[in-house]
């Protein structure tokens, strides 16, 4: 029986808290010096999910990954009060990494239980994992190889008008696990650079998105799209693959 004293739990306004989300994101990323202990730089973990059977996509799985990314940037766990926040932050706001692994059988489905987010497009599954030390990755990720497997380029065909797309350099020839990373840098670029409305179409919508290789000419196009305001650029570290500063994808906003 009630005591007369019962209150309903406030209702949540969740427009207001994506967009507390959205304008930590939009401030973008600390550029500080890594921190003296090597354990406690920061690093966003990603699993690619490619069977030794029947592998995916290339292009499907960097959508998937670049998908992952973003979302757990603006999941609710990641936000005021989170449970993920104090990780996320910690990462957000110093040197931004990302370290793609790869993962099958038994190894996928183990990762699936630590903290973060899984998507699928078209069959390929990749997940992104809360961010944290390098130092203190959970076992279950950190045995999973990071390089060794790469993914055929296919033709997967004009991209949805209504998704992003993110414009990988093909010149650089990155790894699938290189690019995954690449492609997630993009998301949480784009992401922060819409417009509040955009982004939160764009969530509703599972962050979808297209990833496509561009050749020289189309490239340069690209280029020109970023400098007149109307794209993002990735500018790598060049920790690894690529020399450092190398612009390594173009993410263009659908015109929605």
């Amino acid at each position: 029986m009630g005591n007369g004293w019962e209150t309903e739990a406030p209702v949540r306004d969740e427009a207001a808290e994506f967009a507390v989300r959205h304008a930590e994101l939009a401030q973008g990323y600390g550029g500080g010096a890594d921190p003296g202990d090597p354990a406690m730089v920061q690093a966003m973990q990603m699993v690619l999910h490619i069977p030794k059977a029947d592998p995916p996509a290339r292009s499907a799985l960097l959508e998937a990954a670049a998908a992952a990314a973003v979302a757990v940037c603006l999941d609710p766990r990641s936000g005021p009060g989170g449970e993920w926040e104090p990780r996320y932050l910690a990462w957000k706001r110093s040197r931004i990494r990302k370290v793609a692994r790869r993962a099958r059988g038994a190894q996928w489905v183990a990762a699936g239980d630590v903290d973060g987010v899984t998507v699928e497009v078209d069959g390929a599954q990749a997940r992104a994992f809360v961010p944290g030390p390098v130092g203190e990755i959970d076992q279950r990720i950190r045995k999973l190889q990071i390089g060794g497997t790469d993914l055929d380029h296919d033709e997967p065909g004009p991209a949805d008008p209504a998704a992003p797309v993110l414009w990988v350099n093909a010149a650089l020839e990155m790894s699938v696990g290189k690019a995954a990373a690449q492609v997630g840098h993009a998301s949480m670029l784009l992401a922060g650079a819409l417009p509040l409305d955009a982004a939160a179409a764009w969530a509703g919508r599972g962050f979808r998105c297209a990833v496509r290789d561009a050749g020289a000419q189309q490239w340069a196009g690209l280029v020109a799209e970023v400098a007149a305001g109307r794209a993002v650029a990735v500018r790598d570290a060049g920790f690894t693959e690529v020399a450092p500063g190398s612009m390594t994808v173009i993410a263009v906003p659908p015109r929605w």
